[in-house]
């Protein structure tokens, strides 16, 4: 099975709209197409970004439904250390460094983003990094 690394971004954009292609990315693993690769400072960020007040309040997001998602990451993902050193991959964002760090761990076939850092390095070690949509076109192919 597919192994991918899902970018924070995607996860609140697929909560902000469900009809988009970060949505149908994260639909795709809840119906098991293919296995989403975490870490704890994956699931930490996605927490943490999901409540922000600029997300959580202006969205109406219930805490609830942020719980229900840190629970289904840590139940349903592949949780990985994410401790491989990729010290200076993204020195524009060293913060978007846990992505990479999470698919070497994880052994990840790719990485799907929609953050320009991560895009322009287009693959690392040999991991591609794709946007949803080219995701949702390779995995329709």
């Amino acid at each position: 099975m597919l192994r991918v690394v899902v970018d924070t971004n995607l996860f609140v954009s697929s909560l902000l709209n469900r009809q988009g292609a970060p949505a149908r990315v994260i639909d795709a693993w809840r119906n098991r197409n293919y296995l989403l690769v975490v870490s704890e400072a994956i699931i930490t960020e996605i927490g943490r970004v999901i409540r922000s007040p600029g997300i959580q309040s202006k969205y109406s997001i219930l805490d609830q439904d942020i719980e229900a998602l840190l629970v289904l990451l840590n139940q349903e993902a592949l949780v990985v250390a994410g401790h491989a050193d990729v010290t200076g991959a993204v020195p524009d964002d060293p913060q978007d460094e846990i992505f990479l760090a999470c698919a070497l761990d994880g052994k990840a076939d790719l990485i799907i983003s929609g953050d320009k850092h991560l895009l322009n390095l287009q693959e690392y070690q040999n991991i591609p990094i794709l946007t949803a949509g080219q995701f949702l076109d390779k995995l329709n192919h």
